[in-house]
């Protein structure tokens, strides 16, 4: 009778989640300086949040007035506008930064939007660096030969590497590098990487930092081609990591390079390379966080190399994913967890907050929990 009514929950939840609705968002308030050329785009979870994406930009009636309309499935979503990028991002009258907005998507909606200011008509605030001092820029132009590009790498260092010469320490590989240490570099606040590694009493470990490529984000982080966000560049970028990055981390530094001493880690398109990463490389991730991840991006290419691939994983696998991030995020996540606790070997822990939004500040507090997993 149990399985019988989780069946059925099971299709209840799946038909809830297939439900489209048709969403019209109007601005109906733009600041007096905004110049009626400009396009205006949304971005949000339920596009990656990509800050010029031309499936998300306003048109405008008659009058000059933007709308845009969509069909969404029913949830909560949550998103913000831009003029195109996140240094054009909507803030407060006074250039203060705000919270992402929330769309509750239950029926045919018509939304209204006030935008009070863009960041970028505020002289840019200098803000103090955050990161401790065992976290260094390593090198600001790191050639990426797959990519045929370059890219800023961090490494964060435990305090008692230069003190204890003879040890060596497990290496934790995380995507978006820009976000995990400092204030001053990330787009909305840092995991505080640092500062948790700084005073945790568990097994510390060396972290490598990747700068994500900024509007070649989306394709590097995505494995897949996709028909609206160009060609998958995530099999070479993840090449990158194995074959490029790993070796000259481990020429660099003590480390400790085995499997069971090598994790990677990302979360939303960083979630999804980093579950790719471990299917491309199941002989050298032993751990793998997988936070808020953008499985949508996909389809069912993801799930089905779970299927194919996850018999040769056997590692430590942590999903966090949160029900505020939009429809899909939980089924999702939970779909390739149950593949591959049918199909790998892999000690898996699932995660799911309520109240979990797709911030770094909720990722910020879910890392001690996956790195006391490791």
């Amino acid at each position: 009778m149990r399985k019988l009514f989780f069946c059925f929950s099971f299709l209840v939840f799946s038909f809830s989640a297939l439900t489209q609705s048709s969403v019209s968002f109007t601005i109906t308030k733009l600041p007096a300086s905004h110049n009626l050329s400009n396009d205006i785009y949304l971005a949000g979870s339920f596009n990656g949040w990509n800050p010029r994406d031309d499936k998300y930009k306003f048109q405008k009636n008659s009058k000059g007035d933007y709308f845009l309309e969509l069909r969404l499935a029913n949830g909560d979503y949550e998103y913000k506008l831009t003029r195109g990028g996140w240094d054009k991002v909507e803030c407060k009258k006074d250039g203060a930064g705000m919270g992402n907005r929330i769309a509750s998507i239950v029926n045919n909606e018509n939304i209204k939007v006030e935008v009070e200011e863009w960041a970028d008509n505020f002289p840019p605030t200098p803000i103090a660096s955050t990161a401790s001092k065992n976290v260094r820029v390593w090198d600001t132009a790191f050639a990426v030969p797959q990519l045929k590009r370059k890219r800023r790498i961090w490494v964060y260092l435990p305090e008692s590497y230069d003190e204890n010469q003879n040890e060596r320490y497990p290496v934790l590989y995380m995507h978006d590098g820009q976000n995990l240490f400092d204030d001053a570099t990330s787009f909305s606040g840092e995991w505080g990487i640092d500062e948790f590694l700084d005073s945790t009493t568990l097994k510390q470990c060396i972290v490598v930092g990747i700068d994500h490529g900024g509007n070649r984000r989306l394709n590097e982080y995505n494995p897949y081609n996709n028909k609206k966000y160009g060609k998958g560049e995530g099999r070479r970028y993840v090449k990158f990591l194995a074959e490029t990055l790993k070796p000259y981390i481990d020429k660099s530094f003590r480390t400790n390079t085995g499997k069971e001493h090598t994790f990677i880690a990302g979360s939303s398109m960083g979630g999804l390379i980093s579950m790719f990463a471990v299917l491309e490389y199941p002989g050298l991730f032993g751990g793998v966080g997988v936070f808020s991840p953008a499985f949508w991006i996909s389809g069912e290419k993801i799930f089905d190399d779970i299927r194919k691939k996850g018999k040769k994983v056997n590692s430590r696998i942590y999903f966090y994913g949160g029900k505020m991030e939009g429809e899909t995020m939980i089924p999702d996540m939970l779909k390739a967890a149950d593949i591959l606790k049918k199909v790998s070997r892999s000690r898996i822990s699932t995660v799911v907050r309520e109240e979990g939004k797709h911030t770094e500040g909720q990722w910020r507090l879910e890392f001690p929990l996956f790195y006391g997993f490791l």
